[in-house]
């Protein structure tokens, strides 16, 4: 197994809930801290959702390891950005057998 090139700089993000006021919330985002990572571009395919085409592609996404339970440990649901480039978390799975990294699978969707 070769070693990643991390080479792409990557926020960490997680949704937060904020009350609206009006008895519901309004869901945001807020930066857990920085990643360095290595992408992959996996698949792409594009759909109608409510009249416009949105293009969807996979990503495969290597960064460092960290601690189950530590902040840094993307999860899913979570999601990674990278200027306006956003990647959201679908499932995250250890690369290598010693844990050194962990593979983010994500998607990145696109209004064409």
């Amino acid at each position: 197994m070769s070693v990643p090139h991390l080479t792409r700089f990557l926020a960490l993000e997680t949704p937060v809930r904020q009350p609206d006021n009006a008895g519901g919330y309004v869901e945001t985002w807020t930066v857990l801290g920085n990643l360095w990572g290595d992408a992959t571009l996996r698949t792409g395919r594009e759909r109608d959702e409510s009249g416009a085409p949105v293009s969807t592609v996979g990503w495969k996404i290597v960064v460092r390891s960290a601690p189950v339970g530590a902040p840094s440990r993307p999860k899913p649901g979570q999601r990674l950005r990278e200027g306006a480039r956003v990647f959201v978390i679908q499932a995250v799975a250890e690369r290598d057998p010693f844990g050194r990294y962990l593979t983010c699978f994500a998607e990145e969707e696109v209004a064409t």
